[in-house]
């Protein structure tokens, strides 16, 4: 097995970016969802309710990011731990994150065309998010603005099932899908679907990761990640949900993941399985 793909989103459910090496810290992948949009109420924004978030792509240069949208003049800024302190929201957690200011906020409000202001913000290093302390792998485990994990691991086996019985079930009307619907952070190169269920711990390269949870899917998956375009036959979530729902805990795609050290990790890089 191998790393075939590495991506991160710096900010949360804006489009991603795919890179040759990226940096693991305890959070997370470096910038990944270190930043999210939020209303005038702190709550965060997601592509459940704005698909068009999708079309909003972010460039990173040292510490200077531009956000670029169809029809509107791209805008720079440098990220600042130095701005007001704001409470915000993520799910069920409650924070507080720096407002990036608000030239930020009125592009964001123009693309998204919402008719209250937005506000960007960015986490801070003083008010740490803990991952959920019932599959912490150690005490006060922290996470980024991701959904509740430092990674989201991804098999390529699985998503060529998945898109088989795409094929098998809409052979006049092609409805296969690419990887960055589930929107991971690492895909691993691997021959076997859904063998990532009996993944426990994983090398990848130098870096040891402990899986989990699996990965509960939503709305999201139905939503072309370039487009916006969301799938009017629910596509593929409809169908992954013929086999792969497990009761009260969802339709599963991915492991959440967190990783063990620091370091870097880069595409090609072999994975062994260290589970017992």
């Amino acid at each position: 097995m191998h790393v075939s793909e590495l991506s991160i989103y710096p900010i949360k459910a804006c489009r991603g970016i795919s890179l040759e090496t990226a940096e693991v810290t305890p959070k997370g992948f470096l910038w990944d969802r270190e930043f999210m949009i939020t209303d005038r109420s702190g709550k965060f924004l997601t592509q459940r309710e704005y698909p068009q978030l999708t079309s909003i792509e972010v460039e990173i240069d040292g510490e200077k990011m531009t956000l670029s949208a169809p029809s509107h003049s791209s805008l720079e800024l440098i990220a600042t731990i130095a701005g007001e302190e704001i409470e915000v929201q993520v799910w069920r957690s409650r924070l507080i994150a720096i407002d990036q200011g608000d030239l930020a906020g009125r592009w964001l409000q123009s693309v998204l065309k919402t008719p209250h202001p937005l506000r960007l913000v960015k986490q801070t290093p003083h008010h740490i998010r803990m991952v959920n302390p019932q599959y912490a792998t150690r005490e006060n485990a922290p996470v980024s603005f991701a959904d509740g994990y430092p990674f989201l691991i991804t098999n390529t086996a699985s998503l060529a099932e998945l898109n088989r019985r795409l094929e098998a079930k809409y052979p006049h009307r092609s409805q296969i899908v690419p990887m960055n619907r589930f929107r991971p952070n690492i895909v691993i190169e691997n021959d076997r679907p859904f063998i990532e269920d009996e993944w426990q711990v994983l090398q990848i390269g130098e870096i040891v990761f402990d899986l989990v949870k699996p990965c509960d899917r939503c709305i999201v998956t139905t939503t072309d990640q370039i487009t916006g375009r969301q799938n009017e036959l629910r596509e593929p979530l409809k169908t992954l949900g013929t086999f792969r729902r497990f009761g009260k805990e969802g339709i599963m795609f991915g492991e959440n993941a967190i990783p063990r050290t620091a370091g870097c990790i880069k595409i090609g890089d072999r994975v062994q399985n260290l589970t017992n």
